[in-house]
């Protein structure tokens, strides 16, 4: 009997501020587009990896809950098994425990912290001592956008033209006051995720060429305003990239939107605040849910404003978080697999 077992670790989720919305290479999830993003630290996943050459199977439970063997989550999980497998030179089949701390293809990034903690634990468990930038490149392949939450603070994905060169990179600590309000929405499972968004987008929307015309310039507009530690200017960039974004959405055949009314409302609500004073913007990914961008300190007054219009529980105020984190020995003593 030959048993490799990881640490727990845990990956916090990423937002993207300059979005990623379009693939080059689907098999290696190459973007059409470098994109930047922030890491918080209130949505997280947490995975142990265990491989034995007992088991029969690959398998995934997430939360408790067993996933089918031909579902879409443990096949993104077996391209990542089968990397480290080929790394480690090893064909030992893998249990994978999750729990995840945000809900899951709402729009919140679950796939994000998934898989980078996926590629995280499996190195660990085979002892691979991969470097930051290899576990970036590890854990794209199995979500694009985990690669950035291998790192904390603002992160910049490069798009690359290969896989060895499609990789994140760290671009600030974000130590300075800055913050994110979620306004959770609706997390349930969204009708079109966002692979096939992203491939029906780039095959049939009129509006994706000039999204790629442009997106170079927000890109350099980004970085500056983070560099010069710019609320307003990593606001304002970021709500008109990501309302370009959404417009490509519209322009596909056939158009869809992951908008909702109240997402609208959440939004006219943002602008409401700004004619208020409050220096805040907002962002959306592929889901109803809007982001606000602001100070930290400032979010803690437009969280209680908002109060009045959505239940508590709705409003989720988030910092710069950091890269991923091996978790101590007795964090989930209780439930790690022997």
């Amino acid at each position: 009997m030959t048993t490799y077992t990881s640490s727990w670790i845990r990956a916090y989720t990423n937002i993207a501020l300059i979005k990623y919305w379009g693939k080059a290479d689907e098999a290696l999830k190459l973007p059409k587009n470098n994109s930047i993003s922030l890491t918080l630290d209130s949505f997280y996943t947490d995975t142990h990896v265990q491989f034995d050459s007992r088991f029969t199977a690959d398998t995934l439970t997430i939360d408790g809950q067993g996933q089918d063997q031909n579902g879409a989550a443990l096949k993104k999980a077996k391209i990542i098994l089968d990397l480290v497998r080929e790394i480690a030179q090893v064909d030992y089949n893998a249990k994978i425990t999750s729990l995840n701390y945000v809900p899951t293809a709402a729009g919140l990034a679950s796939s994000a912290s998934g898989l980078a903690a996926l590629a995280g634990a499996a190195s660990n468990a085979l002892e691979l001592n991969l470097s930051d930038t290899d576990l970036s490149r590890l854990a794209r392949r199995g979500s694009g956008s985990a690669s950035r939450s291998i790192f904390g603070g603002f992160v910049e994905w490069e798009k690359g033209d290969s896989d060895v060169t499609s990789v994140a990179k760290p671009l600030d600590d974000a130590n300075w006051d800055i913050g994110m309000l979620f306004i959770i929405l609706d997390s349930r499972q969204k009708a079109v995720s966002s692979s096939e968004g992203m491939s029906r987008t780039v095959a049939t929307s009129v509006f994706y060429p000039a999204w790629l015309e442009t997106i170079e310039l927000d890109l350099a507009d980004m970085r500056q305003a983070i560099k010069d530690q710019s609320i307003q200017q990593v606001g304002e960039i970021a709500e008109r990239n990501a309302l370009k974004m959404h417009g490509t959405n519209l322009g596909a055949n056939p158009p869809f939107t992951y908008w909702s009314a109240e997402s609208l409302r959440a939004m006219e609500h943002v602008r409401q605040l700004r004619q208020e004073g409050y220096n805040v913007y907002f962002t959306m990914d592929a889901g109803p849910n809007v982001k606000l961008i602001g100070t930290y300190q400032e979010l803690k007054e437009i969280k209680e404003h908002l109060s009045k219009y959505y239940d508590p529980a709705q409003l989720i105020l988030a910092q710069p978080g950091p890269g991923l984190t091996v978790l101590p020995e007795h964090v989930h003593a209780d439930i790690t697999p022997n």
